[in-house]
């Protein structure tokens, strides 16, 4: 079973169906005793930052999600804004995040406004930077469905999966053993997202 972290703030239906495709078993909740019964964890995410950490709290689940993945080391994927809130800091909303990554997130500081607008949104490719089980299978020239207006810079480049390129060069996608987290919707992603869920589900 997998646990979909309910905080308020994510693509839920979006991730439950297309772990419902995958013949994945799921459940989309903020009980705590279903999280713990879980075998994994999608932490996904839509929003601000901030505001994000605040709910989680608020619903009790940040010392139980952190018990989850330090401790009882449960494989966790953070998707978007859940991958954002696994590094230690982040401009938006001047918030600490969970520490799971030695990085920060920031604002995209692009060099050109009408080239690149803000917030980055649309298809784009995740270049690999090293290998993992969550890309395998996948072409590197495949592309995957952005939105985000603030990516994350991490600080131990060893943790770097993919980058993919708006204007600069940005990390994509994050892994720290059993902690994993992609910038894009891989529930929005097709094909290629598809693998990449099949992938975490049998990693």
């Amino acid at each position: 079973m997998i646990a979909i972290i309910d905080y308020g703030m994510g693509n839920l239906g979006s991730v439950k169906r297309k772990m419902d495709r995958i013949g994945a078993r799921s459940i989309i909740t903020s009980n705590a005793d279903e999280i713990r019964n879980a075998n994994k964890i999608i932490l996904p995410g839509v929003g601000h930052f901030a505001k994000a950490v605040s709910e989680i709290k608020r619903r009790g689940l940040w010392d139980l999600l952190s018990d989850q993945v330090l401790v009882e080391k449960k494989q966790i994927l953070g998707i978007c804004l859940g991958m954002q809130l696994m590094a230690k800091h982040s401009e938006e909303g001047n918030a600490e995040g969970f520490g799971w990554f030695d990085a920060k997130v920031i604002r995209f500081k692009v060099s050109d406004t009408t080239r690149y607008k803000i917030p980055h949104i649309g298809w784009n490719t995740a270049n690999p930077v090293k290998g993992s089980s969550l890309f395998e299978n996948i072409n590197p020239d495949s592309e995957f469905y952005f939105v985000h207006s603030y990516h994350i810079e991490c600080n131990n480049s060893d943790d770097i999966l993919t980058e993919t390129i708006y204007d600069y060069p940005f990390t994509s996608a994050i892994q720290k053993e059993n902690i994993f987290g992609v910038q894009f919707h891989p529930e929005k992603s097709h094909d290629a997202g598809e693998v990449l869920l099949r992938n975490f589900v049998d990693c």
